[in-house]
């Protein structure tokens, strides 16, 4: 299984979870935290297997895959740290957080800033720092999250929040969706060199079993047509599909959100 380092010696591991969810551990060999672990199982084998100590637990939302494990968790870790959006909704958490907050991590030297990103649900937030993003279900690979509780508007602006991060910030989202994100990007993208050659590179790594993830922010505007709105060649795309005149970036999101939805 692929795992990342962080310049300062942290490593970056994706424990799998269901069918396509990845529960990210940043260890630094002794101590660990985790983010968004729906399931508390594979986290704790994971933890066993290494000698690990959990200290911190990062939550980006409130659905169940992303929440089911912490009150196991918390149950074999009773001094757990449990951080999450505001809102008193999600049980188990021990500190909640809003946009610009931080996150301070000590065991493992690490401070993370907290950025809200309401559209797949209202109290979306994303965990960033040391040139990371840990965006939940907000941001993927080559697509973004279903409009389960936000406006197209809502889910445009944040994306466009993590579009002014630095080309080089590694996206760290929680599911492995992104060779169907790619085959319906090449139906709405097909010219697109960038995504025709990530493509090819994506089932390369799906047919070896190798996560997709982290991409970068910069591969992700070349390929995501959720970040391309402003492309002509996506507003093209989407009023042909749509049929009708679309006015702005976010129309055209929003035409791109609905037919991914139907694809």
């Amino acid at each position: 299984m692929h795992t990342d380092t962080l310049p300062h010696g942290l490593t970056i591991f994706p424990i799998p979870a269901f069918t396509d969810n990845y529960i990210w551990c940043v260890h630094d060999q002794s101590h660990a935290i985790v983010v968004d672990p729906g399931d508390a199982q594979p986290v704790l084998d994971y933890l066993k297997a290494k000698g690990l100590a959990l200290s911190a637990v990062l939550i980006t939302h409130h659905h169940r895959d992303h929440t089911g494990g912490i009150a196991k968790l918390v149950s074999a870790h009773p001094e757990l740290t449990v951080i999450g959006p505001r809102g008193g909704h999600i049980r188990g958490l021990t500190k909640s957080v809003s946009q610009g907050d931080t996150v301070a991590l000590p065991v493992l030297n690490m401070s993370l800033q907290v950025m809200e990103v309401p559209g797949h649900t209202l109290d979306h937030i994303a965990f960033l720092g040391h040139g990371i993003i840990f965006c939940g279900d907000t941001l993927f690979s080559a697509g973004c999250g279903r409009l389960f509780e936000g406006s197209p508007e809502q889910m445009h602006h944040s994306l466009n929040k993590i579009k002014r991060l630095p080309d080089s910030t590694k996206i760290y989202c929680t599911h492995e969706y992104t060779q169907a994100n790619v085959a319906f990007a090449l139906t709405v993208e097909p010219n697109n060199l960038a995504l025709q050659q990530y493509s090819k590179w994506v089932d390369e790594m799906r047919t070896a079993n190798t996560p997709t993830l982290p991409s970068t922010l910069k591969e992700q505007k070349e390929i995501n047509p959720f970040l391309r709105a402003h492309e002509p060649r996506i507003k093209t795309a989407a009023e042909a599909y749509c049929k009708n005149t679309l006015v702005d970036d976010v129309a055209v999101f929003a035409a791109v959100r609905r037919w991914k939805d139907e694809f």
